[in-house]
């Protein structure tokens, strides 16, 4: 390996720290905070479309007006936090496969 390559494995290197130390918010405790509040909201989603389905009553229109500003933003949020757990669930199975 000459001296250029040794440059820009250590750039690289560096750039990925760079990286990693900016984004600590996403790293740990808050990371796991995010995902059980995303848990969370996708459960309260499910069972909103299993009183639909089963007895005709949507709870968030009942609360908030049917889409209504707030029950449009429940339902947003919802689909968000399932999202996330989805890209969660593909990282957590890469992260396995790479440990392994």
């Amino acid at each position: 390996m000459n001296d250029v390559d040794i440059r820009v494995a250590e750039n690289h290197i560096k750039g990925v720290e760079d990286f990693e130390s900016h984004h600590l918010f996403w790293k740990g405790e808050n990371m796991r905070v995010v995902t059980q509040v995303a848990f969370w909201l996708v459960i309260i989603g499910a069972l909103n479309w299993g009183l639909v389905g089963l007895l005709d009553v949507n709870l968030v229109s009942a609360l908030f007006g049917a889409m209504g500003v707030i029950s449009r933003i429940v339902y947003i949020l919802v689909g968000i936090s399932a999202i996330w757990l989805i890209v969660d669930l593909f990282r957590s199975h890469t992260l396995t496969e790479v440990r392994k």
